[in-house]
Order: structure tokens, then C-alpha cells, then sequence
């Protein structure tokens, strides 16, 4: 421990921080550099390390600590039979070399030393060992825990390097690929379009995220209707889109972003490519290398046989972590039934053109046309081009979203369409140029009618300095006034009378949409009168907290605290001390005494405090303290 304390004390503050970061190092309770490094050596702080390293990496540092046990044994053996001839010091520890040696032995097969440079580098930069002048020295706490591992089921370094990989995922035989390529272009399309509604609803309406994670009920289910998707595939979903950075969560709620608000002009084959790329970003490197890149394997028992063999004590963490990606990859179509599609199998080798290609060719051919009803229904005959989805869905609400989607126009539909700056002419322009069945009546006397009504009832904001009255409703027509104070819909606004006109609390943009999804023909207006154009629309505009780095702040806490040689020195004393007090143990203490001799005491610590400690002299008998300045060294009793 006191070795790596001193290294720790040693390394500049960049290369501290990234250690304390991967290592997960939580700073509660860590005062100095033996605190840290005991957190480094804590069984529990090492073996989740280990847990997260692949099996090559791990083979070395268990041959290396098999290595030095060996090492120590055979020491300890000529010691017992020359004691003369004993070697005096420390055993050598291993060269880089000797160990390619001692791993090429183990397995049967010849491990290049510099396949062993690379992982001891990396090693040594997790902390878990010392890397100098081409020898490599596991930390005892780290060798220890390995050693323990065939107690609990895990490999022993000799397992580390003979057990073979399992066999090599390879195509099914007789597996129909053109069956499997029709499936997945299925579920491409089916999740897309359930994303595709669930940024169109989050623009509409925000769903708040609860205090301890997770969507609530009542957004849940709102969020499932919309998608047309079971309830509990709601949160997946979510996590897909904010994967793809379609969606983001800020202030408390999942909101539509800028990313997501383009996203949905994008043909389906473009979306599906955007949500494939973000999925393989997530796969681990060494996992991404072995998922294959054929299409017809199936993965299942023989991808998870091979994580577990990949990273054997893996464990919980990479198994949730295999379970999350293969199932978003049946979701998004990569797979079908553990099947890799030839989609999937391009996006694993890296050619998104291409498989973008080829879902383009299995996908429902996108359509600019519909069919207008005389019931204010519109239908389209397959998945409508995205330009005139996303202008559909200002002027008419979306009732069924399938290969052959339903919207159906209203008037506080039509309204929003009003409000986001059409008029009839353009919408009826709009609706002329695509439609097959022309304009039937009810549809034109619909819109033509909002759009002569749209006004009757205004709506603006309060100068600045009229808190907590925040916004104001008014309209030429009395009669259409007094029905809005009394409408029991409204009253959560709180309206009130004031002369001519209704007031609230609320900002005029709540205060708006609120009249407007009661079907009021309702404009928002400025200061001058004049109406002004909204969209029911919030864009996720995330802006990243001030970072805090905790991995920073432990480093200038350590700084901090750090006194120097001298104050290092004292603290290791008083560690050592307070050890052998908790444990009862007696040690010899070296004491340096003001004439310069050194004197040994045999002594049971009782107490540190002060720069002083306070033990029982067991020679003498007596009680004694002594500055734990003075001491040069603290060895145990013999």
C-alpha cells in the first residue's frame, strides 16, 4: 500500500484524474494518499477493475502474479537449505519477457512480448500494477484477489490461457434469409414510425421525467397510444430515441431536439440509418469484433457462451449490458429472432450506405398522395413522404399511423394551422396538390370558416410590471367573452373579469393553446394589436450544466491535504499505528533520539493524536510517549 501511495503522491494531476475516473473512485472518506490507495486495494474496488477487463488482459496479469509467487517460493526453498546462500532483498520481479515466456508455456502457443508490452500498459495505467524498465509488479492486493478465484467459480491464470474460445458464430443452414430480410424490414419501419410519433407528441407535449427516473404513468400510457405500442415498450423507446439524440431531457422533461426535429424530415430508410448508427456506437469494441458479419447467424446461446468467455468475470454487468443492445437490435431490425438480416450484417461491417440500401429496397415505397373524405377524414394509401406528413399533421390530427396512416382535420386543428401562419388559401392550395379525391365540401366550408373566425378572440401579454397578472383574453363579441369565463374546461386559468377583458396568472402562449384546444378561434397578439404567429412546438435546447468532476475535486482535495515528505512520512507512521492498535499487535518502533543514536522500543500502541502517539513499553514496562516525528521506522514484533 505504502508503495502505491507514493506513486499516486508522484503522478502529475492530468494523469490522476483519468486514473480516479476509470477506477470509479468515489471521493466519501478518502483524506490523503493512503486512503486513496487503500480504496485502489479495497478486494471489492479491485475485483470490479478485473470484471471489466477482457480475458488477454487478465491472463497476463494472473501469469505475472503466478510468476512471482513462483519467484518467492523458490526463494524461500534455497533459504531453507543454505541459509547462507539465502539472496538477500526482494525477489526480482518478472521482465515483460519472461512472462510472454511463461503465458507462450501455459497455452501452447507463442504469445509475442509485445502483446504483453500493450496489456501491461494498459494495466499499469488502471493501477492494478508497476511497469518499470521492462518489469511488471502486481499490487499483493490484486494478486491476491486473483488467486482466490478458483475458490469462486472463476478462471486460474493457467484457464486464463488454455481455455479455447468458443466456436465461431456461423450461418444457419437451410434458414430462409429473404423470410428473415422481410421481418426485419418490419420492424424497421414499425420502429421507426412509433419514434417518428413519439418526437412529433414530446414537440407537442413534454413528458415529465420523475424524480427517481422513469416516465410516469399517465405519460406512459399517453406516450404508448400515440406509438401504438405496448405499454412497457414505452421506456425502451425513449431510451432508443435519446440514444440517437432525437429526444433529450431537460428542466425535468423529454423533449423534442434540433437532431429529432430534422430527423422527421428524413425519408424512413434515412431514419432507420441514423437510429443504426447510434445502436452500434454503443457495442463494445472486443464485442462489436466477434457479432458477425454475415447475415443468417444466430446469436443467441453461442454470442453469450463467448461474452462469458470474453470477459469472464463479467458477470451481471455485461450480461445486462449484451441483453440491452441484442434486444434493440430485434427491435431495430438488425436481427430477427437472434438472426443477423443483411442489414444488420452491413451495419456490423461498417457499410451504413449500404445497408441503408438495402432497407431502402425492402421497405414500403413512401407516397405524396391521400384520399380526402367528406367526413373530414384523410387517408393515405402507404407511408406518406415526410414534407407533407409533417404539414398534414399542423392542419389535421393524426388518427391512425400504420402503412396507411389517418389524420382527420378540425377546427381547433385547423386553428393551430392558422396560428403557425397558414391561411385557407394555402391550405386549401396544400390540400388540392395532394389530394386524389379533390376537396369535398365540408372539408373546404371547414377550413374556409376558421379562417373568418380566426381572431374573434385575442390574446397577449402584460407589460413586465403587471405581476402576478401575467397575460389578458379579449374579443369584439361580449357574448363570446362571457362563455369563455364561464367555460368549466378553462378554469384552471383562473380567468377573471377585468373591464372588457379576462386576465390570468398564466403566460399568454399557455393561456393560447388552452382556448385553442377548446376549438375558440383564438390569435395571439403583440403589443400593438397585431396577431402573431405560434407553434405548438418546444425543441429540447439542452444546456450542460456546469460541470462538476469528481475525479478533479478528489485530486485538489489530495493536493490540498498533501504536506510534503515529511508530513507524508508522519501520516504513514500514524497509519501503521493506528493498525497495530486496532489489532492489539506489538512493534518495534525506531526511535531517533536528540543526540542522533537510535533507539528500538518494543511497544503496544494505544493511542495516535497531535503529532504525538501514547504506547506501553514492554521491556521496560512502563507507559511512554513519543513525537511520531522522531520514528524511522515501525517493523512487527518478532
Amino acid at each position: 500500500m505504502l508503495s502505491l501511495a507514493t506513486r499516486l503522491r508522484a503522478l502529475d494531476d492530468a494523469t490522476l484524474r483519468r486514473a480516479l475516473e476509470v477506477r470509479l473512485v468515489a471521493p466519501a472518506g478518502i483524506r490523503d494518499f493512503f486512503d486513496l490507495a487503500d480504496a485502489l486495494l479495497e478486494p471489492g474496488a479491485v475485483q470490479k477493475t478485473l470484471a471489466h477487463l477482457d480475458r488477454a488482459t487478465l491472463a497476463v496479469l494472473a501469469g505475472t502474479g503466478e510468476l512471482v509467487r513462483n519467484g518467492a517460493a523458490e526463494a524461500a526453498r534455497l533459504s531453507a537449505i543454505d541459509p547462507a546462500a539465502a539472496t538477500t532483498g526482494a525477489v526480482p520481479a518478472p521482465t515483460l519477457t519472461e512472462v510472454a515466456a511463461h503465458l507462450s508455456e501455459l497455452s501452447g502457443a507463442v504469445v509475442p512480448d509485445e502483446h504483453v508490452a500493450a496489456r501491461a500498459t494498459e494495466l499499469d495505467s488502471l493501477l492494478l500494477c508497476r511497469v518499470v524498465d521492462g518489469r511488471i509488479t502486481p499490487y499483493d492486493a490484486v494478486s491476491a484477489q486473483l488467486f482466490v478465484w478458483p475458490a469462486q467459480g472463476l478462471p486460474s491464470a493457467s484457464d486464463l490461457v488454455t481455455v479455447a474460445a468458443p466456436a465461431a458464430l456461423a450461418p444457419t443452414a437451410g434458414l430462409d434469409i429473404a423470410f428473415t430480410n422481410q421481418l426485419a424490414a418490419e420492424r424497421a419501419f414499425a420502429c421507426v414510425s412509433s419514434l417518428a410519433e413519439l418526437v412529433s407528441e414530446l414537440a407537442r407535449d413534454p413528458a415529465r421525467e420523475l424524480s427517481r427516473g422513469g416516465l410516469g404513468l399517465p405519460d406512459t400510457k399517453r406516450l404508448a397510444l400515440v406509438m401504438s405500442v405496448e405499454i412497457e415498450n414505452v421506456a425502451i423507446l425513449v431510451t432508443i430515441a435519446a440514444r440517437a439524440d432525437l429526444i433529450a431531457h431537460s428542466e425535468g422533461y423529454w423533449m423534442e431536439t434540433e437532431v429529432g426535429e430534422a430527423w422527421l424530415l428524413n425519408t424512413t430508410p434515412e431514419r432507420w440509418a441514423v437510429l443504426a448508427q447510434a445502436w452500434l456506437t454503443t457495442v463494445p469494441a472486443s464485442v462489436r469484433d466477434i457479432l458477425p458479419r454475415e447475415p443468417g447467424v444466430v446469436w443467441g446461446a453461442g454470442l453469450h457462451g463467448f461474452i462469458d468467455w470474453l470477459y469472464p468475470a463479467g458477470g451481471e454487468w455485461m450480461a445486462a449490458q449484451v441483453a440491452e443492445f441484442a434486444r434493440d437490435a430485434e427491435i431495430l431490425g438488425l436481427t430477427v429472432q437472434e438472426t443477423t438480416s443483411l442489414a444488420g450484417a452491413q451495419v456490423l461491417s461498417g457499410d451504413l450506405e449500404l445497408a441503408r440500401a438495402t432497407m431502402t429496397e425492402s421497405l414500403p415505397a413512401e407516397v405524396g398522395a391521400v384520399y380526402l373524405q367528406h367526413d373530414l377524414s384523410i387517408v393515405a394509401p402507404g407511408p406518406l413522404a415526410p414534407s407533407i406528413d409533417g404539414r398534414l399533421r399542423c392542419l389535421a390530427d393524426v388518427e391512425g399511423r400504420e402503412l396507411a396512416s389517418s389524420y382527420r382535420i378540425t377546427a381547433a386543428s385547423v386553428n393551430r394551422a392558422l396560428a403557425a401562419g397558414e391561411n385557407a388559401e394555402t391550405l386549401l392550395t396544400f390540400l388540392g396538390a395532394i389530394s386524389l379525391t379533390g376537396i369535398p365540401q365540408p372539408v373546404q366550408y371547414l377550413i374556409e370558416e376558421s379562417a373568418s373566425r380566426y381572431g374573434r378572440v385575442r390574446v397577449g401579454s402584460l407589460p413586465p410590471g403587471s405581476a402576478p397578472i401575467h397575460s389578458y383574453v379579449r374579443s369584439d363579441d361580449a357574448a363570446l367573452l362571457g362563455t369563455i369565463a364561464v367555460d368549466q374546461t378553462l378554469s384552471a386559468l383562473g380567468l377573471e373579469r377585468d373591464g372588457d377583458r379576462l386576465t390570468t396568472r398564466f403566460a399568454a402562449d399557455l393561456v393560447f393553446w388552452a382556448l385553442s384546444d377548446a376549438r375558440y378561434p383564438v390569435a395571439a397578439e403583440n403589443s400593438e394589436n397585431e396577431i402573431v404567429h405560434l407553434r405548438r412546438h418546444q425543441v429540447a435546447r439542452v444546456i450542460p450544466p456546469t460541470p462538476v468532476d469528481p475525479a478533479q475535486t478528489l485530486v485538489d482535495k489530495l493536493r490540498a491535504s498533501d504536506g510534503g515528505e515529511v508530513m507524508a512520512a508522519d501520516a504513514w507512521f500514524a497509519r501503521q499505528l493506528d493498525t497495530a492498535i486496532r489489532s492489539k499487535a506489538t512493534v518495534t518502533v525506531s526511535i531517533s533520539m536528540p543526540g542522533g543514536a537510535i533507539v528500538d522500543y518494543l511497544l503496544e500502541p494505544a493511542s495516535v493524536g497531535g503529532g504525538r502517539f501514547r504506547a506501553r513499553d514492554r521491556r521496560a514496562d512502563i507507559e511512554r510517549t513519543l513525537p511520531i516525528s522522531s520514528i524511522i521506522s515501525i517493523t512487527p514484533a518478532p
